[in-house]
């Protein structure tokens, strides 16, 4: 039996009717004006979520830009923020279609599926049954697009990177478009409403997702995800329009603002790698020094103050020692959550110290020990049938592997390629590191991918 969403705001935010709202979403997009010729499609858009008197012309700002991807795009991830229920982490719809007045509209089950995998994503519909930061948007794609498959999550209480990391996963290529609902500040006058909107635009246009206040917008945690993936993506963005409801619908002494971004993917982005081995010297500094301290005080050494550019920012980082050519220590994190400097200052400390396989490191071990840290991309989870295609897809000594099954978890990093050259040998090994026999199949098993940029190796 299929299972429905039905509407819950419509009739209040926007028109019930088929018609009425057609002809009110007909009218917001003509009035925005055609953008250049020359613009490029984008692959991410940042629109409002109030009723439509309110923040329509300002969403339609955004979704005329995708005209040129009727039919071309075919797949939606539409995020935006808890307003009803409070929780943690990422919500998945459970239904199989979404009602509009436009016409229901089929949900992305196998994408939904797929990010199950990843850290503080599950299916919680209590948070979509009255939630309308998503629903306001579906009758205006459906309006640009025509027919796609709809992706919704609501974003609860949630870091940016681990939202990144869900927009990353269902990244997708040039058939998919994300789309992250937010309004910004909330019931201030006029010229307060507008002083604290320029802050907001000022963080979004920089792509700086820690400059947006708790009051500056009611989507910052999702609006800060899509920040994240962008600028590691070097995506350019444009500030389409902003304005409040005292400049469309309202009185002007207690307003809400909003805006609309569209965001672009580069033809030559940002080299990660390149940055990466550029502070190569200092991860490695960084790694060497909490294993000396460990072993003078038992304890990590407490990360810099100083983390300037990318020390500073989230990443995830395993350490791994080898001592005499053999492995000797390996710990880290498969996703990042905290500042790279003081994830590779704890790491490096728990391969030498805390490596279950392994004693503690002894200081005359130090002499013959070598050291290696590899940054971790966020994972990507995978979709295959069986293990046949899940092995055709995996990329030898390019990607590292993650597989879960019944509460049974493991990582291979893409150095295990050096020994494990032949793609059932690594999968059968990675499945013994989890407890798993090495003929195990279930249909509930995962895997992501991700990739590593190794310093310190040689």
């Amino acid at each position: 039996m299929t299972v429905i969403r039905p509407t819950a705001v419509a009739g209040m935010f926007y028109p019930a009717d088929f018609a009425e709202a057609n002809r009110q979403v007909s009218a917001f997009l003509a009035e925005v004006p055609p953008p250049p010729a020359e613009a490029r499609p984008p692959k991410a858009l940042i629109a409002p979520h109030a009723g439509w008197v309110y923040s329509g012309a300002v969403a339609a700002s955004a979704y005329a830009r995708l005209a040129p991807l009727k039919g071309r795009v075919t797949r939606v991830v539409l995020l935006g923020p808890s307003h009803r229920v409070a929780f943690r982490g990422l919500a998945l719809s459970g239904a199989d279609e979404w009602a509009s007045p436009l016409g229901a509209i089929g949900l992305d089950r196998e994408g939904a599926e797929a990010l199950k995998s990843l850290p503080g994503v599950a299916v919680f519909d209590p948070a979509h049954a009255q939630e309308h930061s998503l629903e306001v948007h579906v009758p205006f794609l459906q309006a640009v697009l025509g027919e796609f498959r709809l992706l919704p999550i609501v974003v609860g209480d949630a870091p940016a990177e681990m939202v990144a990391a869900v927009i990353e996963a269902a990244w997708g290529g040039p058939e998919t478009l994300i789309v992250v609902s937010t309004d910004l500040s909330h019931f201030l006058d006029y010229s307060g409403c507008q002083s604290l909107d320029r802050q907001t635009v000022t963080a979004i246009e920089g792509l700086d997702p820690a400059a947006i206040t708790r009051d500056g917008a009611c989507g910052r945690i999702p609006v800060g995800g899509l920040l994240v993936a962008a600028r590691r993506r070097g995506m350019a963005i444009k500030t389409l329009d902003v304005r409040n409801s005292g400049d469309t619908a309202g009185p002007k002494d207690r307003v809400v603002g909003y805006g609309s971004w569209a965001l672009y993917e580069k033809g030559e982005g940002m080299d990660a790698e390149r940055e990466i081995r550029e502070i190569g010297d200092r991860l490695l500094e960084l790694a060497w020094a909490s294993i000396r301290h460990g072993l003078e005080w038992g304890k990590p050494a407490a990360p810099p103050s100083d983390r300037p550019g990318r020390l500073g920012q989230p990443g995830a980082v395993f350490v791994t020692l080898h001592a005499k050519g053999d492995l000797r220590g390996c710990i880290g994190s498969p996703v990042a959550w905290r500042p790279l400097a003081e994830d590779i200052t704890d790491n490096a400390f728990k391969a030498a110290f805390t490596d279950p396989r392994f004693p503690p490191l002894r200081p005359e071990e130090l002499e013959g020990v070598t050291l290696s840290v590899s940054v971790l991309t966020p994972p990507v989870p995978m979709r295959f049938t069986d293990e046949a295609d899940l092995l055709s897809q995996l990329r030898v000594r390019t990607d590292g592997l993650i597989i879960e099954d019944g509460g049974r978890r493991a990582l291979f990093l893409p150095s295990v390629w050096e020994q494990l050259p032949d793609k059932r040998q690594f999968i059968a090994h990675l499945k013994a590191k989890a407890g798993m026999p090495p003929n195990h199949w279930s249909p509930s098993f995962r895997a992501s991918t991700f990739q590593a940029v190794e310093i310190g190796k040689e």
